[in-house]
């Protein structure tokens, strides 16, 4: 296999797939911490005010989302016998865990300042991009078939919500159980250092199981870096068609799965008021829905294509979701905390999330093929780039998603120290329409632009015979190609 080419229909070990999946794990912990837990921590423990700290998330959102073009760049110039993505798979999870560690553990055991919180958030998040970015972008590396890509993505979303849908469980059976858990400190230091731990040894056992595949000089030697060079790399990658129709799609998609996230823990507690038991079963609907959503995915792309796959996606999920709200409202739904109430609305989300989370593999995987095309046309493949834009969309507006959130319970009036069954219904019903309202908006909107997705699996195949054709018949026009600056190529 050629570094960074791929390997046209092999059909790749099961033991590789596990392993490539494995190293998402430490993704999911800290979604899972970001999106869920984060800002009732803060503000409902910590009591800082829900509008200011979903305004520093996002604030840390948006600049770690400036440097993650930074970040796929260095890593797809990084030219070591190791190869170009595990250096920065080796480096930074250790100083990952210690900074998430301290995130939920904040010194004196007080609320940080805002500009405090921004600081921690941003460090986070910039080092879990300088794991997660080159490890996404071992993917179009491992394999260019249409259909081992989506593999491969099901396997790192999988492996990403068992991560941190096992923290979630452990937070609410071991960490802190419970609705009056979930309002203590000592849990969340807790679920802070296991996390921890988990998202170290996730990345480093990725990238050390990996190692044999892609450990190897790349074949091209880049330029120096310059900032100068950078930039107009990115700029050049970024304003391929493919992406910017992904990007305008996945934006939409992204701020609907942020503010859905962020906001479920206030709608599991103050709409549903599911007890300790039926809490504790939340995270085991939403691992039974990415199940399925392992099952269907595969079929959906075979037979509709990804773009369509993501865009009907999409639109379901968001349709399926907020019926058991509207039927609350209308007064056609059991009385919450009862059993049926709590049944009803499980049976919706598994089906609701398991096609929220088909729209974004299908997504992800679109991406991959955007590499060849780029490839194509420029004679550079630019894997760092792509997913590090990506991350810039999915950060972006999943900070956009939580500020949303924030927003959305500032308007509605929900108080701090609110007790489930006491909220008014008025509270309420504010939440309930302004989250089906920005819902669904959202849902169109990604739907709409991931339909119009260009690259289809006979483009793309024919694609890559177009390339493999080109480096056949002329390899030194090729490498020429990739280094158009005359620098050495090789050792």
């Amino acid at each position: 296999m050629s570094a960074g080419a791929g390997v046209t229909g092999a059909k790749l070990p099961m033991r590789v797939k596990l392993i490539a999946g494995f190293g998402s794990v430490a993704f999911g912990v800290k979604d899972n911490g970001f999106s869920f837990f984060l800002l009732i921590f803060y503000n409902q423990v910590l009591g800082m005010d829900a509008a200011l700290v979903s305004l520093a998330l996002l604030i840390a959102l948006l600049v770690d989302a400036l440097v993650d073009p930074l970040l796929g760049n260095l890593s797809d110039r990084t030219y070591t016998r190791w190869g170009r993505r595990l250096p920065w798979l080796y480096a930074a999870p250790v100083p990952l865990a210690v900074l998430w560690v301290l995130l939920w553990s904040p010194p004196g055991g007080a609320a940080p300042s805002f500009a405090g919180l921004v600081a921690i958030a941003v460090a986070v998040r910039i080092l879990l991009s300088a794991c997660e970015v080159p490890s996404i972008a071992l993917v179009p590396e491992l394999t260019a078939d249409y259909d081992e890509r989506t593999t491969l993505f099901r396997y790192r979303f999988l492996s990403g919500w068992i991560g941190g849908l096992g923290m979630m469980v452990l937070a609410y059976t071991v960490f802190m159980p419970g609705a009056e858990g979930m309002l203590a400190i000592e849990g969340y230091q807790a679920f802070g250092i296991f996390g921890a731990v988990l998202m170290a040894v996730s990345v480093i056992g990725s990238a050390a199981g990996l190692h044999p595949l892609v450990a190897r000089l790349p074949e091209t030697k880049p330029p120096p870096f310059t900032f100068r060079h950078a930039f107009a790399e990115i700029a050049e990658a970024f304003s391929e068609r493919a992406f910017l129709i992904f990007a305008a799609g996945g934006l939409a998609a992204y701020v609907a799965q942020g503010m859905t996230f962020s906001i479920s823990n206030y709608l599991n507690l103050f709409v549903w008021q599911l007890t300790r038991a039926q809490l504790v079963a939340y995270p085991l609907m939403l691992f039974a829905s990415v199940v399925l959503m392992f099952v269907i995915v595969g079929p959906m792309h075979r037979r509709l294509g990804k773009a369509a796959s993501a865009a009907l996606s999409a639109v379901g999920a968001a349709v399926i979701g907020i019926v058991p709200y509207g039927l609350l409202l209308a007064g056609l739904w059991p009385q919450p905390g009862t059993l049926a109430s709590t049944a009803g609305f499980y049976a919706f989300l598994v089906f609701a999330n398991a096609l929220g989370v088909v729209s974004l593999v299908s997504a992800t995987s679109m991406m991959a093929e955007i590499v060849e095309a780029f490839e194509e046309r420029t004679g550079r493949r630019a894997e760092g780039s792509f997913f590090s834009g990506g991350w810039l969309v999915q950060k972006c507006a999943t900070g956009a998603g939580i500020f949303v959130t924030g927003q959305i319970i500032a308007f509605a009036g929900l108080a701090p120290n609110a007790a489930p069954g006491s909220v008014p219904p008025e509270v309420l019903t504010r939440l309930i329409v302004c989250f089906g309202v920005a819902g669904v908006g959202l849902a169109l909107v990604s739907a709409f632009f991931l339909s119009r997705f260009p690259i289809s699996r006979a483009e793309h195949e024919a694609r890559l015979e177009r390339l493999a054709h080109r480096r056949r018949t002329d390899p030194l026009a090729e490498a020429a190609r990739a280094d158009p600056e005359g620098h050495s190529i090789g050792a």
